[in-house]
């Protein structure tokens, strides 16, 4: 299964639509992603992203939503099994 995670884009690099990079920050872990998909795309701005790909723009709410849900899967997955 793949998921695509939001980050927030920090700086963004290239003048060509098709070759412009961002620095996007994934809760304190920071990637080079393509922003080719997304032109519209700018600084401080959250975005999906795939496969190194940023697929589409999605607000700050949107965002932090699917960070607490991954949080809430981090800690199901920790939590200890009940016993019989």
């Amino acid at each position: 299964m793949c998921l695509a995670i939001p980050g927030k884009i920090e700086t963004i690099a290239g003048d060509d639509p098709l070759l412009r990079l961002g620095r996007v920050n994934f809760g304190g872990i920071v990637k080079e992603v393509s922003l080719a998909y997304v032109p519209e795309a700018n600084v401080g701005d959250y975005v999906i992203v795939h496969a190194g790909f940023a697929l589409s723009r999605v607000d700050e709410a949107e965002a932090r939503q699917v960070f607490d849900y991954l949080r809430q899967m981090d800690e199901l997955a920790e939590a200890p099994e009940a016993g019989p």
